[in-house]
């Protein structure tokens, strides 16, 4: 019997326009779906991945909603994502396909991995890749992340503040994803490096209420999806 294909697909930061051709075809036709959603601190969260495509899905498609702990200890997390491979194998077992949403890219951040990671051993498997929220909220501040032969570093926010300070004395762009409670933290330190005149706040990317300031401007308290971005040094790739 055929073995369905598991499809991690990146469904963009926000803004369903930004969904890829193949993305829009692959979910507006499956027979099955599949998407994480957080059980955090203060309750249960809807999925902001199908949120994203909550009109182009089709009406009588099978949903496997995969709920996941928002805890820094992994232990329950892995065994949601052991119970949500299991369901998804069991629709594949039967030849079905499964197409599972991903906020922003599959691959950068994405709790799809941990999926892939149980699967794609014994089923075919197929990425297809999103606009990931780094280059959203560069779009929303209007500003280059790096040129010519700069670097750009990707971080967690959530990492060690010795790691973030290393990294980010590197030079080049940057990216600090995952904000949250960390704003006060990263403000802090990026102030001190003196980096604070290239940095921005980004909120919500291409959604609508979006927010793109400096970062000296950003709000007190900032959401888990939010980053900062520190724009990279090259005088001729900026505005006077």
């Amino acid at each position: 019997m055929r073995l369905g294909t598991i499809y991690g697909v990146g469904v963009g930061p926000g803004d369903p326009e930004l969904l890829t051709l193949k993305a829009h075809r692959l979910i507006s036709s499956a027979a099955t779906i599949a998407y994480l959603a957080a059980d955090a601190s203060d309750g249960p969260r809807a999925s902001r991945a199908r949120r994203i495509v909550a009109d182009i899905i089709p009406a009588g498609a099978c949903e496997i909603e995969i709920r996941t702990p928002m805890r820094a200890a992994r232990a329950e997390a892995q065994t949601a994502y052991d119970r949500g491979a299991a369901e998804i194998a069991e629709r594949l077992e039967t030849g079905q396909d499964v197409v599972v949403l991903c906020e922003g890219d599959p691959l950068l951040y994405g709790s799809f991995m941990y999926l892939l990671a149980r699967l794609s051993s014994r089923f075919p498997a197929a990425i297809v890749p999103g606009v990931a929220s780094p280059m959203a909220a560069a779009a929303a501040v209007q500003r280059p992340l790096v040129a010519r032969d700069e670097p750009l570093t990707i971080l967690p926010s959530t990492a060690d503040i010795e790691m973030l300070e290393t990294r980010l004395r590197l030079g080049g762009g940057a990216a600090l994803m995952k904000l949250g409670r960390r704003l006060p933290d990263i403000k802090r330190l990026i102030t001190r490096l003196g980096l604070l005149d290239r940095a921005y706040y980004v909120e919500a990317a291409t959604e609508a209420g979006e927010i793109a300031v400096p970062l000296a401007e950003a709000p007190e308290t900032a959401p888990y999806f939010s980053m900062i971005l520190v724009v990279g040094e090259d005088p001729h790739a900026h505005a006077h």
